[in-house]
């Protein structure tokens, strides 16, 4: 299991690609500064790194604007799952519960996602 308590802030386009460089699956979440939903969603992904072996990772794209084309960002909270560094799958929903977020990652991946959150 993750023992990382907090997902790990990604400054901008270059912190993301090293983060997904240095791990198999990442699950990436795009927030905006101000935004209620995804300021609830921070908890939530910290249940999940702590509940699964996917590194989780948060980026903020109107600090690095590249990044909302590049991963066709239209709203925000996105999670974004990648696989080997490849964008496999991601979710738009707004708010998500850790149950949710584990269900999309078991949908998506062969991981064992623990039930913790």
């Amino acid at each position: 299991m993750n023992d990382a308590a907090k997902p790990e802030q990604l400054a901008d386009e270059h912190a993301l690609d090293a983060f997904l460089a240095s791990h198999d699956l990442a699950l990436v979440e795009a927030y905006t500064k101000g935004c209620a939903l995804c300021q609830a969603m921070e908890p939530v992904l910290g249940n999940v790194a702590r509940a699964s072996d996917i590194a989780v990772g948060m980026v903020n794209p109107g600090e690095d604007i590249g990044l909302v084309d590049r991963f066709d960002i239209r709203s925000v909270p996105t999670l974004l799952l990648f696989r080997d560094g490849e964008l496999v799958a991601r979710r738009s929903e707004g708010f998500q519960g850790a149950s949710d977020v584990l269900d999309f990652l078991d949908e998506h991946t062969d991981v064992d996602i623990g039930v913790e959150a």
